[in-house]
Order: C-alpha cells, then sequence, then structure tokens
C-alpha cells in the first residue's frame, strides 16, 4: 500500500502540479482561442477560409505530436523522476509560447513565419505530451486509495480553467483597444504569447520546492526502477493490452467529448452562428464557471462507485445530444423566427462595388449595421447586383449575418447550452487521471497512461475543431456535419468501454 501524505502537505502537492499544468493548457490555448486572428497574420490574403484552415491544420500538428511528446518525457519520467521532467516540459512550453508572440508576419517575412509557427507549435505539442501524465502520476503516488479520484480531479480541473484564463486574458487585452489596433501585425493579439513567460517564472518557482514522489523514490532507492520503460510498457502482452484498452475503451472518447463541448462549441458560435467575438467569448466563460466544481464531484463520486460508468455515461450524453444543442443554437438566431422589436440602421451602410475582369460589369456589396429595442444586433451583408454594359443583370443575392449580438434571454440560453456539453465533458474527464493511474505500474506508469491519453485526448480529439470545419466546408448543405466524427467516435468507444472495462477501484498502486 502506498502511506498517504499528510493532508497539508497533499493541498501543496495539488497546488503545485494543478498551478504548472494549468499554465501549460493556458500556453497551449491561446493559439486555439486566436486561431482566426492568427491566420489573417501568417498566411496569405485572398482566402480566408483557407488560411483558416491552415491554422487550424497547425493547431492539430501540436496535438498529433503529444503522443512522442507522452513517450519521451514519460521514459526520462520512469528513468529520473516526475519532478524535473515536468520542470523541463513547463521550461519548453512556456519558451514554445513567448516566442510565437515575436514571430513577425506573413508579409514581414513570407513563407517563414507559418514554418516557425509550425516548429513553436510541435515543440508545445512535444511539452504538453510530457506534462499530464507527470502531474497525474505525482498527485495520484500521493493520495489515499480512497481519495485519488478526488484529489487527482483537481488535475483535470486545469485543462478547462486553462481555457477559461486563456479566454479571460485575450478578452481584458481585447476590451482595452480598438479592433483595428489588437488585430495589427505587433499588435495586442501577441500580448498574451508574451505573459506566458511571467507565469511560467512563478510556476518554475512554485514547481522547485516540491520533493519527489514518494513511490518513485521508494523504488529508486530500491533500485528497482525501469531500465527500459518504453519496452516495458509495450512488449510486454499484459501491459499493452491495457495501453489499448484504455485507449479505445477510454480515453479516445473523452477527447472527442472535451474538445466538442469547448473548442468546437466556440468555433460553431463563432463561424457558424456569427456572434460578436467577445460576447461569444463570455458565453464559454460562463458555462466554464458554473461547470468546473462537477470535476472534483466526478472524482469524488467516481471514488465511491467507481470509474467505468460515469465516464461512458458522459459520452453516451454527448452523442445522444449533441446535435439537438447545435441545432438548437441555429434555430436561436434563425432571422425567419426572431421578432425584431423597433429594429433601426445604427450606421450610414457601406457600399462596395468590384469590377468584373475587364466587363462593365460589378458586384455590390452593402453592408448594414443594425439593433433592435428587444436587445438585437448585427450586421448584414448584402451582396445581389451585377451590371453588365448598362444593363442590370439581378443574380440570386446572398446575405450574410455576423457580429451578432443576443438578447438576455437568449444569451443565457446559449450559456446553458454551452453549460450542458462542458457537464459532459466533466463527467467523462474527472475520473479518468485516476482510472489511467490504476491501469498501470509505478515502474512504468509515467510511459504507460501517457501515450493512450495523448493518442486519444490529444489525437482524436484534436483533430475535432480542424475535421469539423473540414466537413462543413466539404458538405455545406448541412450545417451540423461536422458533429459526425465526434458522435462516431465517443459511439465506439462506448461500447469497447461498456464490454472491456473494469468498474473495479484498484486501491493498490504500489506495484
Amino acid at each position: 500500500m502506498n502511506q498517504p501524505t499528510a493532508s497539508s502537505s497533499i493541498w501543496k502537492v495539488i497546488a503545485a502540479s494543478s498551478m504548472g499544468t494549468l499554465i501549460e493548457w493556458y500556453d497551449f490555448y491561446i493559439f486555439g482561442m486566436l486561431a482566426k486572428t492568427i491566420s489573417v497574420q501568417f498566411f496569405p490574403e485572398g482566402n480566408d477560409v483557407a488560411a483558416l484552415l491552415s491554422t487550424l491544420a497547425i493547431f492539430a500538428a501540436g496535438f498529433i505530436v503529444r503522443p512522442f511528446g507522452a513517450l519521451l518525457f514519460g521514459r526520462l519520467g520512469d528513468l529520473i523522476g516526475r519532478k524535473y521532467t515536468f520542470l523541463l516540459t513547463l521550461v519548453l512550453m512556456g519558451s514554445a509560447t513567448f516566442l510565437i508572440g515575436l514571430v513577425p508576419g506573413y508579409k514581414s517575412i513570407g513563407v517563414l513565419a507559418p514554418i516557425l509557427v509550425l516548429l513553436l507549435r510541435l515543440i508545445q505539442g512535444l511539452a504538453l505530451g510530457g506534462e499530464y501524465g507527470g502531474a497525474a502520476t505525482y498527485v495520484a503516488e500521493h493520495a489515499p486509495a480512497n481519495k485519488r479520484g478526488l484529489y487527482t480531479s483537481w488535475i483535470q480541473t486545469t485543462a478547462t480553467l486553462g481555457l477559461f484564463v486563456a479566454l479571460g486574458v485575450i478578452l481584458l487585452v481585447k476590451s482595452s483597444m480598438s479592433n483595428e489596433a489588437f488585430d495589427a501585425e505587433w499588435g495586442g493579439w501577441r500580448y498574451p504569447f508574451w505573459l506566458s513567460i511571467l507565469l511560467v517564472g512563478v510556476s518554475i518557482y512554485i514547481r522547485m520546492k516540491m520533493k519527489e514522489s514518494p513511490l518513485f523514490a521508494k523504488l529508486k532507492h530500491e533500485g528497482k526502477t525501469s531500465v527500459n520503460p518504453l519496452k516495458e510498457s509495450f512488449s510486454h502482452k499484459a501491459n499493452f493490452k491495457m495501453v489499448l484498452l484504455a485507449l479505445f475503451g477510454a480515453v479516445m472518447g473523452q477527447g472527442v467529448i472535451w474538445y466538442t463541448g469547448q473548442f468546437y462549441a466556440q468555433n460553431f458560435l463563432e463561424t457558424r452562428v456569427m456572434i460578436e467575438f467577445g460576447q461569444s467569448r463570455t458565453i464559454l466563460l460562463w458555462a466554464i464557471l458554473f461547470a468546473t466544481p462537477f470535476f472534483v464531484f466526478f472524482g469524488w463520486l467516481s471514488d465511491r462507485i467507481g470509474r467505468k460508468w460515469i465516464m461512458l455515461i458522459g459520452m453516451l450524453l454527448g452523442v445522444l445530444f449533441y446535435r439537438p444543442i447545435y441545432q438548437s443554437f441555429l434555430d436561436s438566431v434563425d432571422h425567419t423566427k426572431i421578432e425584431f422589436v423597433d429594429l433601426k440602421v445604427t450606421a450610414k451602410p457601406k457600399i462596395e462595388a468590384v469590377p468584373i475582369g475587364t466587363t462593365n460589369g460589378f458586384v455590390r456589396t452593402i453592408t448594414t449595421s443594425y439593433a433592435s429595442a428587444n436587445g438585437w444586433a448585427y450586421t448584414e451583408t448584402v451582396r445581389d447586383t451585377v451590371k453588365q454594359q448598362g444593363d442590370e443583370i439581378v443574380a440570386k443575392p446572398t446575405i450574410k449575418y455576423t457580429d451578432r449580438q443576443l438578447p438576455k434571454p437568449v444569451f443565457w440560453k446559449f450559456v446553458w447550452l454551452v453549460f450542458i456539453q462542458i457537464f459532459f465533458v466533466t463527467m467523462v474527464y474527472g475520473p479518468v487521471a485516476a482510472f489511467l493511474v490504476e491501469l498501470f505500474p509505478t515502474k512504468i506508469r509515467y510511459t504507460s497512461m501517457s501515450l493512450p491519453y495523448h493518442i486519444g485526448n490529444g489525437v482524436f480529439g484534436g483533430l475535432v475543431p480542424f475535421i469539423g470545419l473540414l466537413l462543413t466546408t466539404s458538405f455545406p448543405a448541412d450545417p451540423l456535419v461536422g458533429l459526425w466524427y465526434p458522435i462516431i467516435v465517443a459511439s465506439l468507444c462506448f461500447v469497447i468501454g461498456a464490454l472491456y472495462l473494469n468498474n473495479k477501484i484498484d486501491p493498490n498502486v504500489n506495484d
């Protein structure tokens, strides 16, 4: 049996581990939060969708390399210890984030700009791949058996809280300047990247004061640490079976539920529902704030009734309710169903005429901003008329609504709909650290649990925004087509987990 750490000490362990992990998530997610702005800065002008897809591809690249980081730093963690390994990952992550904020834009250095950002993004992914397994293992190896789910659930809050802090910092910076100043090549969007170096400095100071995990220290003292963690993790049939079961029966589904509930939701509100930048992020902030305590609740509950069914029910709820939730987003802003009260034009309409080739024809675009007395506001862009050689040819008009601002009742409805999705996230994510720790023996735990976690969470989950946008662009007739990816992956994971996972809690992780 592992010796439980004193109550006051365990909270110091949790605080130090959580602080560093939260900052790493903050570093990792500000890129995703600013994807639309970054796509303009680091890619050539002319095709906004292609630029955003390229940016999301770079964002996804950071996820794809996470398993390699898990192998690299997991091996180090099992060889030299947990403490020094996740100190190293913290330094790498913070440095890469800070340097992304220093890369000149495409207009200044051309194609070198996206290449440099991609390289730094890969370093971020490698570092994050080594961070989570170390922090979760470190806390679990200090925790008593009957509170392992509760204590490790604090580590589970850090991914969502990192997102919360990233959103808060971005909103704070953006609210202090004009849109032009924020979006400029050396504008305010870079500040959240630069702030990272200060946060990392604080976290390094805290982590330097931590001691090595007692279970690992005992193994090291007895000379029983693994000589080759990679070989022992993946060449032993029984252990490799656990790696596969953890991936396909739990973490794969957890990953897509996590990224759908937070990143896909934000992208959808911004690019499909066309909600104004600040309001879309405020919706997410409130939903995260209300839902975060449930990570700890489900971690605590898993110590009493087991981890398996809490995680699997969270996946099933996502499968069943994603399409109704996202359809409700669209229905709520359908102009044919909204009753606008005293709708007025708030600024003089802008009219642009773009010539068509060498003909006398042009495309006319009229942009008008509206606000109603019952709280709605939006910008309408109508592109409707082509004139050639004096004859007016009326093409089918296209009407686009952007920068929507919602009235209070609809705003809180949207907070509720995002909250429900993050509630599903807390079910699948709250107990998962304790679940993974209990699957693997101490001497190869860092390596063995890190790999399935980062393939499931980083690759399957991290591809949700990119595949979602790709599907939506390829099949524009169905605005909800992007949801099929997380629904199918979560369904498969639910079936595998229901059939093969064990709900029994392992009281002894000192093996």
